[in-house]
């Protein structure tokens, strides 16, 4: 981001009269933009409804979003309020630690709030991005000291340093790149971090090409309310003694176990419920460590589904009880389901592609309760597996 960015933006910040005209208008008037154009200059417009979207688009997502100093992108790419809480736990006691990539400061934020004590520096190449993290710090008050500056993270020496990475993974294209070669900074410069630095963190995306890149180092897997939103590579100081963890938000929940040290033992059939492995247990590789810890049995070894006897309350599993077991035939499914109709369907796969959505329109309707239907292998062949999510309302009743 150029010099004249951070002009707009200290302009914009100036003018708060043109922010609460956006607010008032109409989504028509904020689309044609000749009544917000007749009063401000053309940049200060636009500069003005990238903000008022993204704060739009962080509502819900961060405290105080409607005073926050955003940028879509910044926005997307940032981590999570909850996860970037559950991070910093892990840096309590460390007295200085730096913010590489910081963006608009989550994750900075959430290290200075670890304790009163600490100093955190937020570092990004990106002068417009520095001053919103500043900023936006002013509206979240963290209880230690953050310092943010303007510097290019790949000329700095951190040796012995503690720091936590969140590197660029858009790296001028529209959407997330998948391989590590391709984050700004690259994969060599975050092996080399993990060998220099005292220790620290580094965040990459659940689906990147992470394995067998960080010898000597722990991979978190993390997710919140079912969806797996990072792998974490802990490294130095900070890493744990196993190499692979899962954890589970907002319960917390965490194993960590060697994942070849576990093996599940493997059902011949359905039992009495049907278990769906948080996305976090399934990409660390813990679902035998978790299958072993619940008492529960691997439905096919080429499937992630468990199943067991009786219903498990772990954050790690969600539960489903069994209604019939079907051969994978759509026919079947649908003359099972016109005795007694749900109103909805969830469906889930793993390992047999289904065209949900054409499946979907097949499928009878009624007033009926909402079921699940599984497609999954079991011990050895193709299924469909009808069941009823269990919640807190749900009645649990003797299996089939």
């Amino acid at each position: 981001m150029s010099v004249d960015e951070v002009t707009i933006l200290r302009t914009l910040q100036q003018s708060p009269e043109l922010l609460e005209l956006i607010s008032e208008i109409t989504p028509a008037e904020r689309l044609n933009q000749r009544r917000l154009r007749e009063r401000f200059p053309d940049e200060l417009v636009r500069a003005g409804l990238v903000l008022f979207e993204a704060r739009h688009a962080a509502a819900g997502k961060l405290p105080a979003a409607e005073r926050l100093w955003l940028t879509r992108t910044g926005l997307e790419q940032s981590t999570a309020w909850e996860v970037a809480q559950h991070k910093a736990q892990r840096f309590s006691g460390c007295g200085e630690i730096f913010d590489l990539c910081s963006g608009i400061g989550v994750d900075a934020h959430a290290l200075a709030n670890v304790s009163e004590t600490v100093a955190v520096t937020a570092v990004d190449s990106d002068p417009a991005m520095s001053l919103r993290c500043e900023w936006n710090q002013h509206v979240w008050r963290p209880k230690g000291s953050l310092t943010c500056r303007t510097a290019d993270v790949l000329e700095e020496p951190w040796e012995r340093a503690i720091v936590h990475v969140d590197p660029d993974r858009r790296a001028g294209t529209d959407r997330p790149v998948k391989r590590l070669e391709q984050y700004v900074p690259n994969l060599d410069w975050m092996q080399k971090l993990t060998s220099i630095a005292a220790g620290g963190a580094i965040k990459v995306g659940p689906a990147s090409n992470f394995l067998q890149k960080f010898p000597g180092c722990e991979i978190e897997l993390i997710s919140l309310n079912g969806e797996c939103r990072e792998a974490t590579i802990w490294f130095g100081e900070l890493a744990g003694p196993c190499s692979f963890r899962a954890t589970v938000l907002p319960s917390g929940q965490t194993i960590s176990v060697e994942p070849l040290s576990v093996w599940a033992e493997q059902a011949s059939d359905c039992e009495a419920w049907i278990f769906d492995p948080d996305p976090a247990v399934v990409r660390s590789g813990m679902l035998d460590a978790v299958a072993e810890q619940c008492g529960l049995r691997r439905l096919d070894p080429e499937e992630e589904y468990l199943t067991g006897r009786s219903c498990s309350s772990s954050p790690f599993v969600s539960a489903f009880q069994i209604e019939a077991v079907l051969p994978n035939q759509v026919s079947e499914l649908r003359k099972y389901l016109r005795a007694a109709p749900s109103a909805w369907y969830e469906i889930k796969c793993r390992r047999i592609p289904v065209k949900a959505d054409v499946l979907q329109k097949q499928l009878p309707r009624g007033d009926g309760a909402p079921r699940v239907i599984f497609f999954a292998r079991v011990g050895g062949r193709a299924r469909i597996v009808v069941a009823v999510r269990v919640s807190a309302s749900t009645e649990v009743v003797s299996g089939p």
